[in-house]
C-alpha cells in the first residue's frame, strides 16, 4: 500500500496502436494532436538534464528525477498543457503497476514489439522512425520516454479487453435503445457489403508530374473498357508496372463517408475515378455490392462510444484496484 497518499489523476491515458497488428484491438489515442506536436514541435526543450535521483520505489523499481523530467517534456509536447510534478509522478505509477500487473498473467511484449509500434507511429506521421527519433531528441526528449508509455499503454490494453471481454462486449439490443433514444432512427440509412480489387498504376517516386498525367490518361481510358472485375483483372496482369490486388471485402460501416459515396456511384464491374497517390494511379473495380444487416455507420459510431464507456470505467476501477495493492515508498 502507499506509504504516503498521493493526489491521483483520473484519467487513464490509452495508446493506438492497431499498427502492431497484436491479436488484441487497441483504443485510439488523440493521435491527430501527438502527431501535430511532434512534426511542429516545441521550443524550449534544450535545458540539461536533471541528475538522476530516486524519487518513489513502485514494487522496487524506482522512478528517478530525470523520468519525471522527461515524461514532462512528453506530456508538454503531446498535450501543449504543463502538468504538475505530481500529476507526472502518478502518470509514471500507474504505468509500473500496469506493465508488473500485465506480466503476471503472461502480457509481456517483447523490444520488437515495442519498436514496430513505435515505427507505426512514425508512419502515420509520414516519417520514418529514425526521423520520428531526431525530432523528440531535437526536444530533449529520449525515445525511450515515448516506448515507455506505448508499452504500458499497449500491456494495459490487452489485460484488460482479455479479462474482462465478456462484460465490455455491447448487445445488439442495447446499440439499437441507445440509438433509439437519441432520436436518430432515421440516420440507420442501409448499409452495404463491397466486394473490391484495388489497382495502381505505377509510378516511380521522383517522377515528374507528366508521368503521372500520363498514367492518368492511360487509366481512364482502361476505365472505360473494363465492364467486369474479370476484364480487370486480364487487363492490369497484361500492363507493364500495374498491378490488381486481391480482392478486399468491406461494409459501409468499414469505410469513410467520402468513398461510400463514391462506391455507391460506381456501377458494379465498373471501375471509380483514377487518383493520384504516393503509388502512381489508383482505382477500385467494384465487384459486388449487396445490403447487409451488418451495422450502419451510425450504429458503428454508436457501438463504438459505448465500448469506449465500457473500456475506460472498467480500466480505472481496475487501475485503482491494482494500486491499492501496490508497494509505493516516496523517497
Amino acid at each position: 500500500m502507499d506509504c504516503r497518499k498521493p493526489r491521483r489523476s483520473d484519467q487513464v491515458e490509452t495508446v493506438d496502436i492497431a499498427i502492431s497488428k497484436m491479436t488484441a484491438i487497441y483504443l485510439p489515442l488523440r493521435a491527430t494532436t501527438l502527431v501535430a506536436a511532434i512534426l511542429f514541435g516545441l521550443a524550449g526543450f534544450d535545458a540539461p538534464a536533471m541528475a538522476q535521483s530516486v524519487v518513489v520505489l513502485v514494487n522496487g523499481e524506482p522512478i528517478t528525477s530525470l523520468d519525471i523530467e522527461q515524461r514532462g517534456k512528453l506530456t508538454m509536447l503531446t498535450t501543449h498543457k504543463q502538468a504538475s510534478r505530481q500529476e507526472l509522478i502518478d502518470e509514471l505509477i500507474d504505468e509500473k503497476v500496469k506493465i508488473k500487473e500485465a506480466k503476471r498473467f503472461g502480457v509481456d511484449p517483447t523490444s520488437s514489439d515495442i519498436d514496430q509500434s513505435y515505427a507505426g507511429m512514425a508512419q502515420r506521421m509520414r516519417i520514418s522512425s529514425e526521423q520520428l527519433t531526431k525530432t523528440l531528441e531535437a526536444q530533449g526528449i529520449r525515445p525511450e520516454t515515448l516506448k515507455s508509455r506505448i508499452k504500458a499503454d499497449m500491456v494495459w490494453g490487452s489485460l484488460v479487453r482479455g479479462r474482462y471481454k465478456e462484460s465490455l462486449q455491447i448487445g445488439e439490443k442495447d446499440v439499437a435503445a441507445a440509438v433509439r433514444e437519441k432520436g436518430e432512427e432515421k440516420l440507420e440509412v442501409e448499409a452495404h457489403e463491397y466486394k473490391m480489387r484495388p489497382v495502381v498504376l505505377i509510378v516511380p517516386r521522383g517522377s515528374p508530374l507528366s508521368a503521372y498525367e500520363q498514367r492518368k490518361k492511360e487509366a481512364e481510358s482502361l476505365r472505360e473498357r473494363v465492364q467486369s472485375c474479370d476484364e480487370a483483372n486480364n487487363y492490369f496482369k497484361s500492363i507493364a508496372n500495374a498491378a490488381i490486388r486481391d480482392l478486399v471485402v468491406k461494409t459501409s460501416a468499414d469505410i469513410p463517408e467520402t468513398l461510400r459515396g463514391v462506391l455507391d456511384n460506381t456501377a458494379v464491374g465498373r471501375m471509380t475515378p483514377p487518383e493520384i497517390t504516393k503509388q502512381g494511379v489508383e482505382m477500385v473495380a467494384l465487384c459486388a455490392r449487396n445490403k447487409t444487416t451488418i451495422d450502419t455507420p451510425k450504429k458503428k459510431e454508436m457501438r463504438d462510444k459505448m465500448f469506449v464507456e465500457k473500456y475506460e470505467a472498467k480500466s480505472k476501477s481496475y487501475l485503482q484496484e491494482v494500486r491499492r495493492g501496490a508497494m509505493i515508498e516516496y523517497r
